[in-house]
């Protein structure tokens, strides 16, 4: 079982992870980061409503990462390094791909605030057209493993055909946070479709916030799991190193 601490922007730092892998984590995910500039632009425009969000200019970005990264890896080298970021064109994410060391490049078809939706990143890349191109140009470039993190019940999206089609394009790791508007807790029931109708990996986001949960997303069939608010909240308080 894959364990993942989820990235959230503004907190998952090397800092940070390096504090919380010796709970039981195997894969540290840095980010969300934005790359180019409308991304970073996006990023302004959140900050500047008060809601945290890394800001890195466009000439810092890159090392910023590489930096991160060789952080981690000086503590913890066995865990593996993600970095979940955004960026309008594969061609940034393909040079966060090739950092040094870099396990994971996690592209991000997940993120929902507006100022990222109207560039055509976060979830809104569900609705692309050639989403399926995008993935595969990175993958095919990168000496990293490729990771896409989703949301799940996207209105006017098939959450279903979305997985198979990160699956055809060469993906490593398919990351689902399965939420369904409305409920309060994570979509066990499509997490299982995905699963049964996937041969990628699949980890599970959304609701790991106590041991019931958890073992209700490993019964789905997950791969893995990621948890992102329990652990920055100071809230996990079940043990994960036994899953």
């Amino acid at each position: 079982m894959i364990r993942v601490v989820a990235p959230m922007a503004g907190i998952t730092n090397a800092n940070f992870l390096n504090k919380v892998i010796p709970l039981g984590f195997d894969v540290a995910t840095l980010g969300g980061y934005s790359l180019d500039a409308p991304a970073i632009e996006a990023s302004k425009k959140i900050i500047a409503r008060g809601r945290a969000e890394f800001d890195f200019p466009l000439d810092e970005i890159f090392t910023h990462i590489q930096n991160e990264v060789n952080s981690i890896k000086s503590v913890h080298s066995s865990v593996k390094v993600s970095a979940n970021v955004r960026a309008t064109t594969p061609q940034p994410i393909i040079d966060v791909g090739n950092i040094r060391d870099l396990d994971i490049v996690e592209i991000n078809c997940h993120c929902r605030q507006e100022e990222i939706l109207a560039i055509g990143c976060g979830q809104e890349m569900l609705n692309r057209p050639d989403l399926s191109n995008f993935i595969s140009e990175i993958v095919d470039n990168v000496k990293s493993e490729v990771s896409v993190k989703i949301r799940a019940n996207v209105e006017g999206t098939d959450t279903l055909e979305i997985s198979k089609l990160i699956e055809d394009a060469g993906a490593d790791y398919l990351h689902v946070d399965a939420m369904k508007k409305g409920v309060f807790e994570a979509d066990w029931e499509l997490l299982s479709e995905i699963c049964n109708n996937v041969n990628i990996k699949v980890i599970g986001n959304n609701s790991v916030n106590s041991r019931e949960n958890l073992e209700k997303m490993v019964n789905t069939g997950v791969d893995g799991f990621s948890i992102a608010r329990s652990v920055i909240s100071g809230n996990l308080d079940f043990n994960i190193a036994n899953f």
